[in-house]
């Protein structure tokens, strides 16, 4: 079967089966323990803990992931960082039993067939799973002959997204010689410290990789060989495998996150985008591709998931102009790194901190010139290097993902509800085009980047300094509805990332100036702000602009 019969088939099967289909979430989740979205279960958390699923008890996805924990394995035969997770979900619905006959009866009827499957052991905390066992043996699965198997916690016992969450055993299946289905029981809530308690409601969270089903569906060796990956590989033009597949992955992967407004940077996020597309473009180098050999490949993504992920297609030229921009800015810089990288007899980890910050390398690229010149370098010692110079403080990144909030006092407060303000002034003043594209906020100040091309008059800034104070004059109430995300949209609603977005989302209203898509907090009247006033406007990046702001009382 094609890959898209069977993204079609599982999710028709579960829906007759009484799952609400629910869309794809962002790959920027708004937990900000975790980089990006890596499961299907991320968007459903809550649902886990009690809090009422709008969606029923049951719901099923498939969901886009990016995982970078595996990104050294990235040219194997499977690794991935980008990939698509079908799953099926249960909040207090079905227990084990359904999960486990649910997930043989489907792939049944797409004609896989099950090798083994594994179950948990267990361990001093927790039980071996003998539910599971009972149900497997009635369905005809045996330890005697191999196809029932038990393995311990690193392998059959399911971790939480992020620091804490829930979790608990679950069991595998295994076709042609790969795990396909992972079906995860959460019955326990981790705790930071990794004690467990139990869950209030018991969960079914399963996830099975579509590149992976494919390969099995297909009959072919590897992943890069299903219809999600041939056309890509073949416009590749190297003779090495390895790197056909790597190339074939991280293009994936950053036309993904280009798609979803990350822009190529030294911090967070745009330090993966960065790093997958540096990667790529020496790869293009060592195998003297021309300039701008990525974009036929970009275009070849975006055709494969135009109609699955429309935001591909709606932010094509966005993507392609960021992709040509980092390989324009890294060919500046590359031929001077490499003069100075072969200057160096040997690499300490300053000197792999200096190739970072003066030349642009990511960590991994010089680790990967050191391997062909046979020399290691002290990661710990770049490290160091790295907290010295960059504030990567767990502080920073909570800033970063909660809407930019650093504290949560009350001015700090006032400064993210005048944010709501600022944007809209600046549509007002520069155009419709404007959108955000980050902010930082803290009890002294906020820091605000949008796009735009120019910088801004002196004239533009004093009209949208005068728009937010004219706004907080007229004490407009503050209000917040929650709403389906299409409604938000229809209504005019604005948001950082269209695409992060679960299917009901809180809309904060401004009197009639303001409607913006957030997770809040915000004061209950423009009223409370003090005078507003742009203390600096400068530019943060290509076709990026910063502003930096007060509340003056």
């Amino acid at each position: 079967m094609t890959s898209k019969e069977l993204r079609e088939k599982f999710l028709s099967f579960f829906e007759k089966n009484g799952h609400k289909i629910v869309s794809s979430s962002s790959l920027l989740p708004n937990d900000p323990s975790v980089l990006f979205t890596t499961a299907g279960m991320q968007q459903f958390k809550p649902y886990y803990l009690g809090e009422k699923s709008p969606y029923g008890k049951n719901a099923a996805s498939c969901q886009k992931c990016l995982r970078i924990s595996d990104i050294d394995e990235v040219g194997d035969e499977r690794h991935l960082t980008f990939f698509e997770m079908l799953g099926n979900f249960s909040f207090g619905g079905y227990q084990k039993e359904e999960a486990i006959k649910l997930a043989k009866e489907f792939l049944d009827s797409v004609g896989i067939k099950i090798d083994y499957v594994t179950v948990f052991s267990g361990d001093k905390d927790v039980l071996r799973d003998e539910e599971s066992v009972g149900i497997w043996q009635k369905l005809g699965f045996s330890e005697k002959n191999g196809t029932l198997k038990f393995f311990d916690r690193e392998d059959n016992f399911w971790g939480p997204t992020g620091d804490e969450g829930p979790c608990g055993p679950t069991t595998e299946i295994y076709s042609q010689g790969i795990e396909i289905w992972n079906i995860v029981f959460n019955q326990y809530y981790c705790h930071k410290d990794k004690s467990l308690t139990e869950l209030p409601i018991f969960g079914v969270d399963t996830g099975m990789g579509l590149e992976r089903l494919a390969k099995v569906s297909q009959n072919v060796q590897t992943v890069f060989e299903t219809d999600l990956f041939s056309e890509i590989v073949r416009e590749i033009k190297v003779e090495d495998l390895k790197i056909k597949r790597i190339i074939a992955d991280h293009v994936r992967g950053a036309v993904f996150l280009a798609s979803e407004g990350v822009l190529p940077s030294n911090l967070e996020r745009g330090y993966i985008l960065r790093r997958i597309l540096r990667r790529v473009i020496r790869c293009g180098k060592l195998f003297s591709l021309s300039r701008n050999f990525l974009i036929p490949l970009v275009k070849k993504v975006i055709e494969i998931y135009k109609d699955v992920y429309p935001e591909v297609l709606l932010k094509e030229d966005e993507i392609i102009i960021v992709i040509q921009k980092e390989e324009e800015k890294f060919e500046k810089t590359l031929e001077q790194g490499l003069k100075e990288f072969n200057r160096l007899s040997e690499i300490s980890g300053k000197d792999a901190f200096d190739l970072y910050q003066t030349y642009g390398f990511p960590l991994e690229m010089t680790e990967e010139l050191a391997k062909e010149k046979g020399i290691i370098i002290a990661k710990k010692d770049f490290e160091n290097e790295f907290q010295k110079h960059q504030n990567l403080s767990r502080t920073a990144s909570v800033g970063m993902f909660k809407g930019g909030l650093v504290d949560s006092g009350e001015m700090a407060v006032k400064y993210h509800t005048a944010n709501h303000l600022l944007l809209a002034a600046l549509r007002q003043i520069l155009g419709d085009h404007v959108s955000q594209k980050g902010s930082n906020i803290t009890e002294e100040r906020l820091r605000f980047d949008f796009s735009h091309p120019d910088k801004m008059t002196e004239e533009e800034i004093k009209k949208v300094e005068e728009i937010v104070n004219e706004k907080a004059k007229e004490g407009l109430p503050v209000i917040c509805e929650e709403i389906a995300f299409n409604e938000a949209k229809e209504k005019g609603a604005t948001g950082v990332f269209e695409s992060k977005y679960g299917e009901r989302v809180k809309v904060y209203s401004i009197g009639d100036f303001s409607k913006e898509i957030c997770g809040g907090p915000h004061i209950d009247n423009t009223s409370e702000l003090g005078h507003f006033k742009i203390v600096k406007e400068e530019s943060s990046s290509s076709g990026i602009r910063r502003i930096r702001a007060i509340l003056e009382y």
